[in-house]
C-alpha cells in the first residue's frame, strides 16, 4: 500500500493541498488519501487527475471516503 494522508475532518482546499504536496514528493506509485466529504472527494480527484495520476479506487469507508491514486513510473 502506498502512503497514507488522512485529511478527514479538514475543510477544502487543506485536502487537496495535502494531497499535491504529496504527489510533488512521490512523483509516482501509489498514494491513498482519506476524505469525509464529497466536495473533498471530488476535489482531491480533480486534482490528482489534472496532475497525471488516476484515481484507481474510490470507496466509503466508516464516515467517509478512501481514495487510492496510482501513477505508473
Amino acid at each position: 500500500m502506498g502512503n497514507i494522508i488522512d485529511a478527514k475532518g479538514l475543510s477544502c482546499p487543506q485536502p487537496v493541498i495535502l494531497t499535491l504536496n504529496a504527489i510533488k514528493k512521490q512523483k509516482s506509485g501509489e498514494l491513498v488519501i482519506l476524505v469525509d466529504t464529497d466536495t473533498a472527494k471530488e476535489n482531491v480527484n480533480r486534482a490528482a487527475t489534472a496532475q497525471g495520476w488516476k484515481a484507481a479506487d474510490i470507496q466509503p469507508e466508516d464516515n467517509g471516503y478512501r481514495l487510492v491514486l496510482r501513477k505508473e513510473n
